[in-house]
């Protein structure tokens, strides 16, 4: 093979490698948000169909003439480890209210393609008087409004909807405000990723009955299907997870991980995809190097919970286990040693809020493990330890 082809291949494997991280981290692409990464997942699309359905058994659409891509990741089990987050000033998570009214805008934008804000807060005031169970939707309250900006605000990032004219964050001060939107239809369809349409499911087995998947069989399965959702589900939890421990996977996870096809293809995955394998007795990890993959970080001094995390962390791996209120004792501690320090916390109560928001950024990050009232550090904290003597000295 010639020297040209040679880079020509390379090129090709790592322009793969880079869109499937992409995906991962933003598993709908767009043009209109990111030219470069939509031409690269459009470029590529054979080969990145093909990888994601081996691999991991995910979907993946891409539509040229509407310029956007979307990975329809599905996980075997239901995770709340990323919820939707407002897209205003304040990045705080979507709660039962939003995703209401998120669920209710999506519908019935499905009916017009061209809507105002006027008057699809009157069809969702609509909606939700005739839905059981939901409560009434009263837009001249300020917190109705409010939840019903965020709902609206994330499917305009998403590209669902678009604003011809007005701003969405008008209706905030003013229930008469003016806004005009445009409807992606096919879009907004392509936001839900569930296997089974919710029209479909049980709900009374909600939300576990919208995830099955026909593919793996149901009660009784061939070993075939066993086998197949094995090396799914092993992949997806490798690709979506920080740290995946040997402890925490099902048996039939367990078992393809420690089989030479799971090891071989664990490898393979890492490879293809761009990521540094680190495997131990304990677990596996898979690191991007470039953080192309990466949606959040850990060190990362973008929120005091995030600071907290990691002083706590280190207290934890050199003395821990420990209780919970040992925690709040030492984040009580740091607020009243830095009083100018994380202000929202500098109040009564407020070292237990910042070991609680810290405990859940060392939890996500899958370096801390509470189990009743103690809290004990996992294997891969070990890398953030602090070692004596480590520190750096300022020159005499």
């Amino acid at each position: 093979m010639s020297s040209l082809s040679n880079q020509l291949v390379s090129a090709e494997k790592d322009e793969i490698a880079r869109a499937i991280r992409t995906l991962l981290a933003r598993p709908l692409v767009s043009r209109h948000d990111d030219q470069a990464a939509f031409d690269l997942v459009r470029k590529r699309r054979g080969p990145l169909v093909q990888w994601f359905d081996y691999f991991c058994g995910w979907r993946l659409v891409v539509e040229p003439r509407l310029g956007y891509a979307r990975l329809v990741k599905v996980h075997s089990e239901p995770v709340a480890t990323r919820p939707a987050r407002r897209r205003r000033t304040v990045r705080a998570p979507f709660n039962r209210r939003r995703y209401t009214l998120l669920c209710l805008c999506a519908a019935e934008l499905l009916a017009a393609p061209v809507t105002t804000i006027g008057m699809l807060a009157q069809r969702v005031m609509q909606a939700a008087a005739v839905e059981p169970g939901v409560p009434a939707f009263d837009p001249v309250s300020d917190d109705e409004r409010a939840a019903f900006v965020d709902a609206l605000k994330l499917l305009e990032h998403h590209g669902a909807v678009t604003a011809m004219d007005g701003r969405t964050e008008s209706y905030l001060g003013d229930e008469g405000a003016k806004v005009l939107y445009r409807v992606d239809t096919t879009r907004l369809i392509r936001l839900l990723a569930t296997p089974v349409p919710p029209s479909r499911a049980d709900a009374g087995g909600l939300p576990r009955s919208l995830l099955a998947e026909s593919r793996y069989g149901g009660e009784e399965r061939t070993d075939t299907q066993r086998t197949l959702h094995a090396r799914h589900s092993l992949i997806r939890r490798l690709l979506d997870e920080p740290v995946v421990y040997r402890d925490e996977l099902t048996p039939d996870q367990a078992a393809y991980a420690a089989s030479v096809a799971g090891r071989r293809l664990v490898r393979r995955v890492a490879e293809e995809a761009g990521f540094v394998l680190e495997e131990r007795a304990e677990g596996f990890m898979l690191v991007d190097a470039d953080a192309i993959a990466t949606d959040t970080r850990f060190p990362d001094d973008g929120s005091h919970a995030k600071v907290a995390a990691l002083l706590l962390l280190d207290l934890l791996v050199t003395d821990g286990p420990l209780p919970a209120a040992r925690l709040d004792a030492e984040a009580a501690d740091l607020l009243l040693r830095f009083p100018q320090w994380a202000k929202s916390y500098q109040s009564d109560g407020g070292g237990a809020r910042l070991a609680a928001d810290a405990l859940e950024v060392l939890t996500l990050f899958g370096l801390a493990r509470r189990t009743g009232d103690r809290v004990a550090a996992l294997p891969a904290a070990a890398r953030y330890r602090v070692e004596p003597g480590s520190a750096v000295q300022e020159d005499q």
